[in-house]
């Protein structure tokens, strides 16, 4: 990390801390006092992303269904696979715990990052002792990507959007696969909503 003056914040993000086992470990023995934050959204709709994502770079890859379980005749869920595995955010957050406080952790909901930008970036300035400078008067929703934008910062010819790797349309999935997926997350969902003292609504 670049030294950090007063008055600065320095700012890392990566999809992988959360869930690799030895970041808590590492990024505490670089500072104790470091701030995280974490996006969080539905596991089952983050695994079906996931899964698109993958898709899209790897176009023979098999069905979602034949992935998501071990034992598709007894339904049991492969929780080895890392689309599947990412969203048992309870387990990721176990072991951060052991090193970070709660106080030190906030957690951005994925939903509302989409429907309210700026009252998550709200929270998210309250959380880093900023100023409330972003607010809705920063954003603008676009219906062909399906998500909110960044207006055109001073000085720039174009509003900032997210990639071409957002909102790409999802494949078809069973319903009754997801509504097994469902089932499985419940319990680690409810486990995730009492250690953080929020419930996400992904029920």
């Amino acid at each position: 990390m670049p030294r950090t003056l007063d008055g600065q914040i320095t700012m890392e993000k990566t999809p992988s801390y959360f869930v690799t086992k030895e970041a808590p470990h590492r990024v505490f023995a670089m500072s104790r006092h470091t701030k995280l934050i974490v996006v969080v959204r539905d596991p089952v709709t983050r695994a079906v992303s996931d899964y698109t994502q993958t898709l899209s770079k790897n176009p023979g890859l098999p069905s979602f269904q034949n992935l998501v379980f071990k034992n598709s005749s007894r339904g049991l869920i492969d929780t080895s696979w890392s689309a599947v595995r990412i969203g048992i955010y309870a387990k990721h957050l176990e072991n951060w715990l052991q090193y970070f406080p709660l106080s030190g952790l906030l957690f951005v909901s994925g939903e509302r990052l989409v429907t309210d930008p700026a009252g998550e970036m709200g929270r998210v300035q309250d959380f880093l002792g900023l100023k409330r400078v972003v607010t809705d008067k920063h954003f603008y929703f676009n219906q062909t990507k399906g998500f909110p934008c960044l207006k055109k910062p001073e000085g720039s010819s174009r509003p900032r959007c997210l990639g071409k790797s957002k909102g790409r349309a999802h494949p078809h999935i069973p319903p009754e696969v997801l509504l097994r997926l469902r089932d499985f997350y419940r319990p680690f969902n409810l486990k995730f909503y009492q250690m953080t003292g929020h419930n996400f609504g992904w029920d």
